[in-house]
């Protein structure tokens, strides 16, 4: 018997089979591509994830014949949407959440409700990322598919749907559309009805860890599951991802490098005080029972990695596929060992926290004609880096210290980065021996919610493993101190310029 976690993230998704250890027995990833139609617009194709999602199960199911796969939760990205007919059909594409669309309705959102209401109902600081701006525009603009539409649902419950189960949202990825009252969890009436958007038309609200039900019929038989494999509900992402890396108490925080660089750190009570809405830091429930998380990003993370890729990078992809190794190993391998003369502002896209600036825009700066690609590799990864610490510091003003980071995602495969890391945050992080640890999250949210342990406590103990320590470099520490400082310098000083481009 095995547990699956089932990621559907922004640019991929990835089936991982546990078994009950957390060993992972199969995996399987399939990449889809960020669509921009217009300036600043950034979508999905919903077809073309859910046939990612057949993919990867499929995959992983076959592989796992002699183990099969008993439940399974899933970890979606967060704010994404998608209109549904009562049939199944993807009405249009998904917006995704650092698509600018929505940032008309800011205005509207400070003066009906204002931005220290908003926090206290919903969790959220005012923000165009969140999906009820995403369908407010779809009514405002596209108002054949909203009436078209018989539930707009994220990721997560779109899942269950097209699974033959009712669309349930857990607590955690319900909060991200801006409209869950979190203290009451369920949907906020005050919130929808400003919107002008039906409770009805959302999916079904319940904890992390709850069964949805299970899967039969053609529906098991088209992903290959076993009749009967019981679905239950995950959670958006980041949580889910810090369940995995083993964060359930406080003072510790997961840091995920993906296509958005996020840490998150849990709490037990409600923390929605003025320096948190201040400085965009959300408020809502983790996918354990009974305690918190909050977010701190930036949207261009790992995607700078990408865009390094697909634009400079000729030279390692090439390498890449002639030794069959991963190009993003071979970019880092070849960064600068020291630190660099450069400073690489990571706002490729919209700006998560502190800004939230969806017009500001990236920079490298310190160019001169000696500078060579492994110092803009190394400014990449220090930029990503800066901003994050940069983040950190915010969050203990807010209240909310952090002693130690636990790394998951593609970065946490890279000595050279988690290093790195440790230097500029000035605290230990820790890799851990799965760093797929969303799926992994999920794969214990299944695991408890059949009873094969008895709390997610029981599970961490048992599946988490530290693999590798790693500790802050004092003078390298020191150096990144003062960089720090210019750093948080450049971001108000290009702000007036890059709002003109």
């Amino acid at each position: 018997m095995s547990l699956m976690g089932l990621d559907v993230g922004t640019t991929g998704c990835k089936a991982v089979v546990f078994d009950l250890d957390g060993n992972i027995l199969a995996s399987s990833y399939r990449e889809y591509p960020l669509l921009h139609p217009k300036p600043g617009w950034i979508e999905i194709n919903p077809n073309q994830v859910w046939e990612s999602v057949v993919t990867v199960v499929r995959e992983v199911s076959s592989r796992t014949t002699q183990d099969p796969i008993k439940a399974f939760a899933v970890s979606s990205l967060g704010e994404a949407c998608v209109g549904v007919d009562k049939n199944g059909a993807f009405l249009d594409n998904s917006i995704i959440g650092f698509d600018t669309r929505g940032a008309e309705f800011l205005g509207f959102w400070e003066n009906r409700l204002g931005k220290d209401r908003l926090m206290r109902i919903s969790g959220m600081p005012l923000s165009n990322i969140y999906t009820i701006n995403k369908i407010m525009w779809i009514k405002r603009y596209k108002p054949s598919i909203f009436k078209k539409a018989w539930k707009f649902l994220c990721f997560e419950e779109l899942v269950y749907f097209k699974l033959g189960l009712e669309p349930t949202v857990d607590y955690s990825l319900a909060a991200r559309t801006m409209c869950l009252d979190i203290r009451k969890s369920a949907w906020s009436k005050e919130m929808l009805e400003l919107a002008g958007v039906e409770e009805s038309r959302l999916a079904k609200i319940a904890p992390s860890g709850t069964v949805v039900g299970e899967v039969k019929g053609r529906y098991a038989e088209e992903l290959g599951l076993l009749e009967g494999t019981v679905a239950v509900t995950g959670g958006h992402d980041q949580p889910c991802g810090a369940l995995g890396a083993g964060i359930i108490k406080k003072d510790i925080a997961m840091d995920a490098t993906g296509t958005v660089e996020c840490v998150c750190p849990a709490f037990a009570k409600p923390l929605l005080n003025k320096k948190m809405l201040d400085n965009g830091y959300a408020c809502y429930p983790h996918v354990v029972p009974g305690m918190f998380v909050t977010i701190a990003f930036n949207f261009t993370g790992g995607s700078l990695l990408r865009w390094y890729r697909d634009t400079l990078g000729e030279e390692e992809r090439i390498e890449a596929k002639d030794s069959g190794r991963d190009v993003y190993d071979i970019i880092i391998e070849k960064a600068l060992n020291t630190p660099s003369n450069i400073y690489v502002l990571p706002h490729f896209t919209t700006t998560g926290t502190p800004y939230f600036d969806h017009r500001a825009k990236g920079a490298i700066i310190g160019l001169t004609l000696a500078t060579k690609k492994p110092e803009i590799i190394r400014g990449i990864l220090e930029g990503i880096t800066l901003e994050i610490k940069m983040n950190l510091n915010y969050l203990e003003k807010a209240g909310l210290r952090v002693n130690e980071l636990r790394a998951i995602g593609g970065g946490a495969k890279s000595r050279k980065w988690m290093q790195l890391k440790a230097d500029i945050f000035n605290k230990r992080v820790l890799s851990l021996s799965v760093s797929e640890a969303a799926c992994l999250g999920c794969a214990m949210l299944a695991g408890v919610a059949i009873g094969e342990y008895s709390s997610l406590h029981e599970a961490v103990d048992r599946i988490v493993k530290v693999k590798e320590i790693f500790k802050p470099d004092r003078k390298n520490a020191m150096l990144y101190e003062d960089r720090l400082k210019v750093y948080t310098k450049i971001y108000p000083a290009l702000r007036d310029v890059n709002h003109c481009i």
